[in-house]
């Protein structure tokens, strides 16, 4: 019976201060299920290092020691994500998506795996790439994928990419809702 339930589309973003988790970390991240405004989760998450890139830091605006001194332990943050995206199975599937997911998957899985020894959305982590989706179908190339010219190719406007990880899960959510709703018309 579950395997009838909808696949629901969450959409991730992360933002952290580095190329790579481990030495970096991951100090936000937000999910909204496409099609779904209502669904939607935000963290942030305490550093796991003292490492960081000062530019990378710099991209999402956030205090890195009022992170240190107040945000949720990893296992904690990642805990509650699980328990968001479990809590969702009564209606639906969970299917990770990202825009890139190279970047925002490796971050998410990384860290349910580390700090949860699983993740909810499967051994692997894998899911929906956007701009491989974009490009499948319209068969645009590579340089034709970025999310403001999909944006614009949709005639999206009014969903700006703030770097606020919780924003920008809803804007790739609605991108993707649009994405399917044009593949469906």
């Amino acid at each position: 019976m579950p395997d009838t339930l909808p696949e629901l589309y969450i959409a991730v973003d992360v933002e952290a201060d580095g190329p790579i988790p481990g030495p970096y970390s991951m100090l936000s991240f937000g999910m909204a299920v496409a099609g779904r405004a209502d669904l939607s989760f935000y963290t942030e998450v305490k550093p796991i290092s003292d490492d960081f890139v000062p530019a990378a830091l710099a991209v999402s605006g956030l205090d890195r020691d009022r992170l240190v001194r107040e945000a949720p332990e990893p296992a904690q943050a990642m805990a509650a994500a699980a328990r968001w995206i479990n809590g969702l199975r009564r209606t639906g599937r969970p299917v990770f998506l990202a825009g890139p997911a190279v970047w925002d998957g490796m971050f998410i899985h990384w860290y349910f795996i580390r700090f949860l020894g699983k993740s909810p959305f499967g051994p692997t982590g894998s899911g929906i790439d956007l701009r491989s989706y974009w490009m499948g179908m319209t068969g645009c190339e590579w340089r034709d994928t970025r999310k403001g010219g999909i944006k614009r190719a949709l005639n999206l406007t009014g969903l700006p990419h703030t770097h606020h990880a919780g924003e920008d899960a809803a804007e790739l959510a609605a991108v993707f809702q649009a994405m399917r709703e044009k593949q469906e018309g």
